[in-house]
């Protein structure tokens, strides 16, 4: 057997072995993949002496990935997020790097040093920090939303940095011809790509697609990856830069999220390889000198970089308390940093004791990371103790609102269940206050009386949206700590009003009716009840007979139901690519006022639900319904076609 196969036999086998654990436990597999390397290289067991076998393998993860990220960026993404973008992530990288070059010179290291070790540091975690977002349901708020931001930046930066790190191991003029050569092929590649390859690029993944083959369709995504990485190394610029290009241009076209998902088996394995090879630099075999040198880089480099964050982020506007959390995600390095690192130890740039420093500290921040994103909500409760403004501020809200309000329900959580459900409440004539902690979606609501920003499982918050004089507490969101929260303050502050939970399944039914709830509706439960009453209904069962089954094992509290067997698709799903509701109200100058529905021939795939006029009801539109300024337009559609149907309503 050849030593090449054989070598990627064996890590892929510990791999599978160490990643299948973290996995099992819940951490992020890319330090999986970094213990394999450290674990198996050359400076610790030595199982693998040699990295160059598996490194031009493993470069192609880079290009996958940044193939991935720029499929990420588009136009009006980038617009909407532009403050956290442009802003916050812009001055993070430009200060940290600066930085880094102020420290390399002051203890004569060079500033070429200095460069990349501070661009290695104003990197973070895409992959550990997003993961923990979307598992923490923290994607969309105030926090969450600037992360994203920095992050999107920071990838963006990345690229220059791919150019720049080259350049600088040329000696003296030969850096600043070389650089500004790169940058400007960079600019002429962008330029003609963006702008002349979108159509080209677009007609020729139509006639794919028209074939209806998943193999040539997935083919055709390798070529086109790979195509163009090669035209880019031709020019004299990195395989990294051309994946993201053609990122890019496949972003603009309908085939996206398609395309996402044929690559990331690929981008997600040759990337593992990437990273094992990353753990392999790392020499175990250190004085204790260099030890105590890692550990002050470790400490510095976090504490630094979260300061900075976080009076950035306060400059930029963000409350404190949202300030903190974008810190404590942001502080430890990211996997670009270890590719910066590789790439300037390929060109000799940095030191090697202080490249093996700076490398251990990065990884050892990795691994440390998902433990300290775990703890900042802890952590910021108590830094924030004393922010009673933001906190005061909050419940005046909520309590203007529900002033002189009674017998109504406190619905938590206005996302679909919850507004799902505020749509019944409203048919039957009954008074709702929705509480939910995402701006975003409190604004899209477009309803100031009704819909409110706070957060449900506090105290105070309850009892400024008036649970004492409430007829129920419905919580729509499947969040068991939470809800465990607002039952222990409505048992306590209102022991006689009736909470409602949901939750994921059935098994945290006894634990939730143990809190305090009067009912508990588990989603996937009611979704097999359903599933089984159609199908009797399919299969000749008379509809009494299926009602009177569905509603006896409703009667034995579930228990019919309790037990199931896990499958592998029951944990992980595709993205969601479901039609949503977006609210989009008229400003002034907006191009759909005085025009009609008819007129405006939005695309067939966006439909108008209803438009709140004057903070009327939503009514259903008729095709000559004449828009005006302040008019809330409703719209139903998936992301991507909401998006131009409110270019369109927008635009002058």
């Amino acid at each position: 057997m050849p030593d090449t196969l054989l070598l990627i036999l064996l890590l892929l086998a510990a791999s599978v072995v160490v990643v299948g654990f973290f996995r099992s436990v819940g951490l992020p597999p890319i330090q999986g993949y970094l213990i394999v390397g450290i674990a198996l290289g050359p400076h610790a067991l030595a199982v693998v002496p040699d990295v160059e076998a598996t490194h031009e393998l493993a470069l192609f993860g880079i290009v996958f990935l940044m193939f991935s990220i720029g499929l990420e960026f588009s136009l009006p993404q980038l617009k909407a997020m532009r403050r956290a973008v442009f802003g916050l992530g812009l001055a993070q990288v430009a200060i940290t790097t600066l930085g880094g070059i102020a420290v390399a010179v002051l203890f004569g290291v060079g500033w070429r040093t200095g460069v990349v070790l501070g661009g290695a540091l104003a990197m973070s975690s895409t992959a550990i920090v997003s993961k923990m977002l979307a598992e923490r349901g923290e994607l969309t708020s105030p926090h969450g939303r600037d992360v994203m931001g920095v992050l999107l930046f920071q990838d963006l930066a990345v690229v220059i940095f791919l150019i720049l790190v080259p350049s600088l191991g040329l000696p003296g003029r030969d850096t600043g011809l070389a650089l500004a050569s790169a940058v400007i092929k960079a600019a002429i590649a962008l330029a003609l790509i963006l702008f002349l390859g979108q159509q080209p690029m677009r007609a020729w993944f139509h006639a794919v697609a028209r074939r209806r083959s998943r193999e040539l369709f997935v083919l055709n995504v390798l070529f086109v990856t790979l195509g163009m990485a090669a035209i880019t190394q031709y020019f004299g610029l990195s395989l990294a830069l051309g994946a993201f290009l053609a990122g890019m241009l496949i972003a603009e076209t309908e085939f996206r999220y398609e395309v996402e998902e044929d690559i990331k088996p690929f981008r997600d394995v040759l990337l593992g390889l990437f990273f094992v090879t990353i753990g392999m630099m790392l020499d175990l075999h250190v004085d204790a000198a260099l030890g105590g040198r890692v550990l002050l880089l470790l400490v510095l480099s976090i504490a630094a970089k979260f300061a900075l964050i976080v009076l950035l982020a306060r400059a930029f506007g963000a409350p404190l308390a949202t300030s903190l959390r974008t810190g404590f995600y942001l502080a430890q390095a990211g996997e670009f940093a270890l590719v910066m690192l590789a790439l300037a130890n390929d060109h000799r740039l940095v030191p090697h004791d202080l490249a093996q420093a700076a490398l251990a500290a990065m990884i050892l921040s990795m691994l440390a990371a998902p433990l300290l994103i775990e703890q900042s909500g802890h952590l910021v409760r108590r830094l924030t103790a004393n922010d009673w403004l933001v906190r005061a501020a909050e419940l005046t809200q909520v309590a203007a609102r529900t002033m002189g309000r009674q017998d109504h329900v406190i619905v938590c959580g206005f996302g679909r269940s919850g507004q799902n459900l505020t749509r019944l409440l409203e048919r039957e004539d009954i008074r709702w206050l929705a509480l939910d902690t995402d701006p975003s979606r409190v604004r899209d609501a477009a309803d100031g009386a009704s819909v409110v920003y706070g957060d449900a499982g506090r105290r105070e918050t309850l009892l400024s949206a008036g649970v004492a004089k409430a007829r129920a507490v419905v919580v729509t969101f499947a969040d068991v700590p939470t809800a465990q929260k607002i039952l222990h303050h409505v048992a306590h502050v209102a022991p006689g009003v009736p909470v409602i939970v949901r939750t994921q399944d059935d098994a945290e039914i006894d634990r939730l009716l143990a809190a305090g709830a009067t009912e508990v509706v588990p989603e996937v439960l009611e979704g097999s009840l359903m599933l089984a009453a159609h199908s009797l209904l399919v299969l000749g069962v008379p509809l009494p007979r299926v009602l009177a089954r569905i509603r006896s094992v409703r009667e034995e509290r579930y228990a019919l139901f309790r037990g199931f067997y896990h499958g592998a698709t029951d944990f992980e799903g595709a993205e969601n690519l479901q039609p949503r509701l977006h609210t989009v109200v008229l400003e002034s100058g907006a191009s759909a006022i005085g025009r009609t529905l008819r007129e405006l021939a939005l695309d067939a795939s966006v439909e108008v639900t209803g438009v709140r006029h004057h903070g009327g009801r939503p009514v259903a539109p008729h095709p000559d319904w004449r828009f005006e300024a302040g008019d809330a337009i409703v719209l139903l559609g998936r992301p991507g076609d909401l998006t131009r149907a409110e270019q369109r309503l927008r635009s002058a």
